[in-house]
């Protein structure tokens, strides 16, 4: 259904080159095998004085000065093997060359698909989405070879154009990633950067790069995830939906005080009523992993513009009949709790930790028997105006996705509204259809 138009690899700004050698953290090095990030903005009713043939000039030519900003998205990863003095391979190093190789651009058309199609309220995502994204199947240490960012401009038969983003997830977080989306559509739109990236990667005290991995070849970590047939689904929640999860949960709770987030009461619902869809025993441990960024939290903070990797992911496990009976009130204070105690120390802790034994993430060490949220509402998704409108709708590829994956973002009409696109196998995603606690407090969307 897709036709590729053309294939375009886009250079820094005549004149810029950087040729360093960007060092990685615990943060960046542990995003080896999971997927690329992939998220994608669809525009409508662009200005009749922006054809499609300018709006192409327009995105790779900002995107080349964007691209001098953000540096190691046009570079390419290096693996470094370090021997002891028999000459035997003791380590690895992975790092970034900022050789300036340069990110792909694609052009592409759909004369089949509308943006009804793609948007399809009610609907299950339609799988010809996938195809609007490039580099699908991709772990991040494909990026030795494959451009660490790669975009897909796709026509649709109205005249409609989805932009697709792949970004490299040991370059960077859902932070970085939006830092990147938003600014390079500011430069697009005003030829500036009023927000630029801090580049200097972080270490905990008393550590420096390189992250040495305790292996011998790649082949050693690699991981690569097939994960079974499942369904995805968009739900919306309006604000004054999601407030009464708020309130309620609160009231729950039965604290004076409003110590429940309205994010906390909405993962709380979903968690209920995706372990109600599975069936599980009462027995059963189920748990919630929140993903969390750690600029905020460490001390002294982080830049909010610090251009890489500062994540973990925060997880609550209790049995499935505690979760069930108990009420959102207390699923969401469990998480409450979770987080409260996700602090500095905690975040340093688990540094020092990975510093004793590197590991690398893959997809298969997720517990099927939890949930896993991920993205956040607070990411600026409809700010990215490139000088043609505002996106009217948010998708994503096929990227690190399972049962149970469940990804946030803010509503388009904005005010406290939230979309979560949910992950799971077909009849988990039948039951939870029909969980009358649930789908009351799904909203239709504006």
């Amino acid at each position: 259904m897709i036709e590729i138009i053309s294939k375009r690899t886009i250079s820094l700004s005549p004149g810029t080159s950087h040729g360093r050698r960007c060092c990685l953290t615990p943060w960046d090095v542990a995003m080896l095998c999971p997927h690329y990030i992939q998220k994608g903005l669809l525009f409508t009713n662009l200005p009749p004085n922006f054809p499609t043939h300018r709006v192409l000039s327009l995105l790779e030519t900002s995107l080349s000065d964007a691209l001098r900003h953000f540096y190691p998205l046009a570079g390419r990863l290096q693996t470094q093997s370090h021997r002891n003095l028999e000459g035997q391979v003791t380590g690895l190093e992975v790092y970034i060359d900022c050789n300036d190789e340069g990110a792909e651009f694609i052009h592409a058309v759909a004369e089949n698909i509308t943006a009804d199609d793609v948007v399809s309220p009610g609907k299950d995502i339609p799988c010809f989405v996938n195809s609007f994204f490039p580099l699908n199947g991709a772990i991040n240490y494909d990026g030795q070879s494959a451009p660490l960012l790669s975009l897909q401009l796709t026509e649709l038969a109205d005249g409609a154009l989805f932009l697709g983003c792949c970004f490299n997830h040991v370059v960077g977080d859902g932070t970085s990633y939006w830092n990147f989306f938003n600014g390079w559509a500011e430069i697009a739109r005003t030829n500036n950067l009023s927000r630029t990236p801090v580049h200097d990667r972080w270490f905990i005290e008393g550590e420096s790069p390189p992250v040495k991995l305790p292996f011998s070849k790649p082949s050693q970590f690699v991981v690569r995830f097939s994960p079974p047939l499942f369904r995805e689904r968009f739900f919306h929640f309006s604000s004054h939906s999601v407030a009464k999860l708020k309130a309620r949960a609160n009231a729950e709770v039965g604290s004076e005080e409003l110590i429940i987030s309205s994010f906390q009461a909405l993962s709380a619902l979903l968690w209920r009523a995706i372990t109600r869809a599975r069936g599980f025993t009462e027995e059963q441990l189920t748990g919630c992993r929140l993903a969390m960024q750690n600029r905020e939290r460490l001390r002294p903070k982080l830049s909010p513009e610090y251009f890489g990797n500062s994540i973990y992911a925060v997880a609550t496990t209790v049995a499935a009949g505690d979760l069930l009976a108990k009420g959102i009130g207390w699923a969401a204070l469990q998480l409450n709790r979770a987080i409260a105690g996700y602090t500095d120390a905690e975040i340093r802790g688990m540094l020092w930790a990975y510093h004793e034994a590197p590991v690398v993430y893959n997809l298969t060490m997720f517990d099927t028997r939890s949930i896993m949220m991920g993205s956040s509402p607070r990411f600026d998704m409809y700010g990215c105006d490139f000088g043609f409108g505002k996106a009217v709708a948010v998708r994503c590829g096929p990227a690190n996705k399972f049962d149970g994956k469940v990804s946030a973002f803010p509503g388009r009409e904005g005010g406290g509204s939230v979309d979560l696109e949910v992950c799971l196998i077909p009849e988990y995603m039948a039951a939870l259809l029909e969980d009358l606690e649930f789908m009351d407090a799904v909203s239709l969307p504006h």
